[in-house]
């Protein structure tokens, strides 16, 4: 991982293509009037001090211990848009330099939101319909199932993670159709396989015309002020940025698809669907979106389902992109919250959902 870090950070350098917490504060949660957005050309970002909120500032300790034993690179926490806490540790790979809000880190798997995000613009703008087929943008025998099974693939089936193809695959990231195969009916499984939602990418760039940094830059990155780009890396576009960069992200999210007073998102129905249950077999589960708070879930690398929510220990609202080695945006819309996370591995699960839970213990002690 480090290797690809370097390689990822590289290119960008170069430029190349469960009850709820209650309130402390006095505040009304989602009263958006209020929120904070910082300026699209500039690095200064208003902060708040935490004893304004009535948090805790003596039981910062243990989460910052907590954080920093486990690899973290960067830690975001926002309040109605403005910096509450902010935090870096370790070295920049590339140069060695002390790791700050100027640092660029993989987002992986937590990069499947900006997707879903840019998949409802594309959408709003009638490039696609998420409920066309697959192949209809990615061309017939995309996949090696039969047509008339490949033909039940949808755009909405590959941003569900029902798309019913063989998650038994040599390579979860090969999107070559020989790695596609089939395995079940379109909709009649849930599994975290990440080659169909990879070739989103595809179907997203075929509709609009557009590489898909450009339609990124355009239609998302411009609007809000972040300067990340997606890099390739063995077959797949991973995307990278600041920790300051996902929660430029994150605060849009919390606005429900608005910069300040700017409609990003203009289709409320898309983003409500994109931040809820999407289907019956994975309740945890929405557009590419983890969602907490639900009687069940699925957990990445299991076939079965657990009755259990995401985080015991987050609000019951929290709704996130969850990456590998634990790239957090997590979105907790009753708070007025955005909370980042990016840093290496901090233990061998192929998500790191423990010690998400385990963060949100710590947070709590703030907080509460």
């Amino acid at each position: 991982m480090k290797n690809i870090l370097f390689i990822l950070v590289a290119c960008l350098s170069l430029s190349c293509k469960k009850d709820q917490p209650t309130l402390e504060d006095n505040s009304t949660p989602g009263n958006v009037s209020s929120y904070y957005f910082p300026d699209l050309n500039s690095t200064a970002w208003e902060t708040q001090d935490m004893n304004d909120l009535n948090w805790s500032s003596v039981d910062t300790t243990e989460l910052y211990n907590h954080l920093s034993q486990n690899g973290t690179r960067a830690f975001i926490i926002l309040h109605r848009g403005k910096i509450v806490i902010e935090k870096y540790w370790g070295n920049n790979i590339l140069n060695n330099a002390p790791f700050d809000e100027s640092s660029n880190w993989y987002w992986a798997s937590a990069g499947k939101t900006i997707t879903a995000f840019l998949t409802g613009i594309a959408q709003e703008k009638g490039l696609l319909d998420i409920n066309d087929k697959t192949s209809d943008y990615l061309g017939e025998n995309w996949t090696s199932a039969p047509l008339e099974k490949e033909s039940l693939i949808t755009i909405k089936h590959q941003l569900t993670m029902t798309t019913g193809l063989d998650y038994n695959a040599s390579s979860h990231d090969c999107t070559s159709p020989s790695c596609l195969q089939y395995k079940i009916d379109a909709g009649g499984e849930w599994y975290y396989y990440n080659a169909p939602y990879t070739l989103l990418e595809s179907v997203i760039s075929n509709a609009s015309g557009l590489s898909y940094n450009d339609f990124t830059h355009q239609n998302l990155s411009s609007k809000i002020g972040m300067n990340g780009q997606w890099v390739p890396v063995s077959g797949k576009v991973v995307y990278l940025s600041t920790a300051r960069d996902a929660a430029r992200f994150g605060l849009l999210l919390l606005n429900n698809g608005k910069w300040s007073t700017t409609k990003v998102m203009q289709d409320q129905n898309y983003f409500n669907a994109m931040t809820n249950t999407s289907q019956t077999l994975n309740p945890s589960y929405g557009y590419l979106f983890w969602l907490n708070g639900k009687s069940s879930i699925v957990f990445p690398g299991f076939p079965g389902s657990f009755n259990q929510p995401l985080s015991q220990h987050a609000p019951i609202d929290l709704y996130a992109g969850i990456g590998k080695n634990g790239q957090y945006l997590n979105i907790v819309p009753s708070r007025d919250l955005v909370v980042i996370r990016m840093g290496e591995a901090p233990d061998t699960s192929l998500v790191p959902t423990v010690f998400h839970d385990e963060m949100w213990e710590k947070i709590n002690q703030i907080i509460n």
